[in-house]
């Protein structure tokens, strides 16, 4: 094993291995062609939420990227389920199921279907405190569009477009990056859906195909609808995001945190924010004020 990692441990091929196993070499397609996909839910506090929608969302970007959908959703649930027996819940977990090609087709390019392997690696992780606001810096890298990169999917080769984009704002100071679309208006974090709040209305970008529609972010809109807020989703700009009132973000890394400042401009962990995440707290079955 190379490096030092948190507890781990990977079902692949009907077995349940330790730490960070070698599975694939110079000659499998998704290591130098880049076909793999994951995705990711959380175990933390004792549940896994919409854990059934993150196994579904594994099979689409599979189907997505040309493998085969070798497992079905459920049996990755309850594998999953399965490999937490294995951890001292102390500390929360990451579900990471993924699929990836062995083989390519034509010339070696597209992956070969038939070739798909699918492992599901679960490994310790906190989650963020909820109070400690991100920082964003306005990256000059922009997210792709559907024409040119395969965006229906959670691909891991859409990963170091975000990768370079982190390092760039990192060098300015910043967290993590703000990031637009090919046409200029905010898509996203480079690891996150994000929202404003002006004058009480919440406002997310628009799924439009150059940023994942994540499943924390469907499910904290749906919340925050049936709590009454109006929640719209459309085109913003930075500009947007610079004259908001409060500005926070969800993903399944840390669930729904604030951000502290966009470049110049700070925020404070507002009251949307904080209404936001009790919500998804309650949701899952948890006091989130524990």
């Amino acid at each position: 094993m190379a490096g030092e990692t948190s507890k781990t441990r990977t079902f692949v091929d009907g077995t349940w291995l330790d730490g960070n196993p070698g599975l694939i070499g110079p000659r499998s397609h998704a290591i130098w062609q880049g076909t793999s996909v994951f995705d990711g839910s959380r175990w933390f506090e004792g549940v896994a939420p919409d854990l059934d929608r993150h196994c579904a969302r594994v099979n689409r970007s599979a189907e997505a990227l040309g493998l085969k959908a070798l497992v079905p959703a459920e049996e990755i649930a309850r594998l999953t389920w399965e490999g937490l027996e294995g951890f001292d819940g102390s500390t929360a977990v990451y579900i990471r199921p993924m699929y990836w090609a062995e083989e390519g087709g034509f010339m070696g390019v597209p992956a070969d279907p038939n070739s798909t392997r699918f492992l599901l690696c679960l490994y310790e992780t906190p989650m963020q405190p909820p109070t400690k606001g991100l920082t964003l810096g306005v990256s000059p890298f922009r997210r792709p569009g559907p024409e040119t990169m395969p965006t229906a999917a959670k691909a891991g080769c859409l990963y170091p477009n975000s990768g370079r984009a982190i390092m760039e704002a990192a060098g300015r100071g910043f967290d993590n990056a703000l990031m637009l679309d090919p046409v200029g208006n905010v898509a996203e974090t480079a690891t996150s859906n994000i929202f404003l709040v002006a004058q009480g209305v919440v406002k997310t970008p628009t799924p439009n195909g150059c940023l994942l529609d994540g499943i924390t972010r469907q499910r904290v809109i749906k919340l925050l609808r049936e709590a009454g807020r109006e929640v719209v989703e459309c085109s913003l700009t930075v500009a947007d995001f610079l004259a908001a009132d409060e500005v926070f973000t969800t993903g399944n890394f840390s669930k729904v945190v604030p951000i502290a400042r966009i470049e110049g401009r700070d925020y404070g962990a507002g009251e949307v924010w904080r209404e936001a995440r009790e919500a998804y707290w309650r949701f899952a079955g948890i006091n989130a004020s524990a």
